[in-house]
């Protein structure tokens, strides 16, 4: 039996004039952590889906072998699940967290879509993502192929279309051999290949040399064509700010995907897909005795003050008949 169970009320936005298509969903978020030597100390983080403009989140219940708390990260505000034990006394902790989500499709660049001045985000806020990340640099060598690719475009959006179109048009989806998953932008720019995580680096990383805000998100992508299934494991996308239209989104490892939509991509996200977090080098709440984590989208665990690899993760989703009227 599971020692807690926690239920929280759902926040429920007001539903922008730009969002399109939506899909109502629940997802099961669970994982173990296995072989766990008994008598040390356990601390465990993951990361809490939220509600914002574009997906509405309702947790519909918290289980775990421990007392689960809630808090913040103080750097981007992910929300984070956290436990911790002096002393284990099982060798394997299991926790579940169960969501109802509806998602909406984003369509940014449109006049619909435009923010009028009393809703832009404030300067300040924005620029937090100039800076660079630790595997995703604003100098150097990436640096030089944006400035090389944006030429003398002018504007936003055409800078970063060109930014975009480099990564769609040298890179290539390809999880073999080791190195990709990171998000080393370097080595995905080098190597040209990678899973989304090295699409969006290498594109945030140009972004940014370009003084062009970005900001990287992460969470799961739902397979459009079923109703029901496991999802095997994360996906991870990027937005970058205009001044006219607030946060742009772009997928650009979905446009490589399905070359038909690279169009699309570039401004839109679909409602296949469920975000967790943003950003990256993050320092939990409590902080973590290790490194900032590159990205938070499964269970970090430590024991005895080391982290602790050995989790098995189980995620599910089925979608719920929306009701339109």
């Amino acid at each position: 039996m599971f020692k807690s169970c926690v239920i929280f009320s759902v926040l429920v936005l007001p539903i922008p004039i730009w969002a399109q298509q939506r899909r109502h969903f629940t997802f099961h978020y669970g994982f173990s952590v296995r072989n766990v030597p008994s008598g040390q100390k356990i601390e465990v983080w993951f990361p809490q889906a939220h509600s914002d403009e574009f997906q509405q989140v309702k947790v519909v219940s918290v289980m775990g072998d421990l007392s689960i708390e809630r808090t913040h990260e103080s750097k981007y505000l992910n929300s984070i699940f956290h436990a911790v034990a002096a002393r284990t006394i099982r060798n394997e902790y299991n926790f579940e967290v169960e969501y109802d989500v509806i998602r909406r499709e984003r369509i940014a660049l449109s006049r619909a879509s435009m923010r009028p001045n009393d809703v832009m985000v404030p300067v300040e806020q924005a620029n937090q993502y100039l800076r660079p990340d630790r595997l995703v640099p604003v100098s150097g060598k990436l640096a030089s192929i944006a400035a090389k690719e944006v030429g003398g475009r002018t504007g936003t959006l055409a800078r970063a279309r060109a930014l975009y179109d480099y990564v769609f048009q040298t890179m290539r989806y390809d999880k073999t051999g080791t190195g990709w998953g990171r998000g080393d932008a370097e080595w995905a720019c080098d190597s040209r290949r990678g899973n989304c995580t090295d699409f969006h680096s290498v594109f945030i990383s140009m972004a940014r040399s370009q003084h062009i805000p970005a900001r990287f998100e992460i969470g799961f992508s739902l397979p459009a064509q079923k109703s029901a299934a496991e999802i095997a494991g994360y996906h991870c996308w990027a937005d970058f700010y205009d001044s006219q239209y607030g946060w742009v989104p772009v997928d650009i490892s979905e446009a490589w995907k399905d070359p038909d939509k690279r169009d699309y991509f570039f401004g839109a996200h679909d409602s296949n897909r469920v975000q967790f977090s943003i950003g990256r080098d993050l320092v939990l709440n409590p902080p973590q005795a290790g490194a900032p984590l590159n990205y938070f989208v499964y269970a970090y665990v430590e024991v005895n003050g080391k982290q602790w690899e050995n989790i098995s993760n189980h995620f599910f989703f089925r979608d719920v008949a929306l009701n339109n009227n």
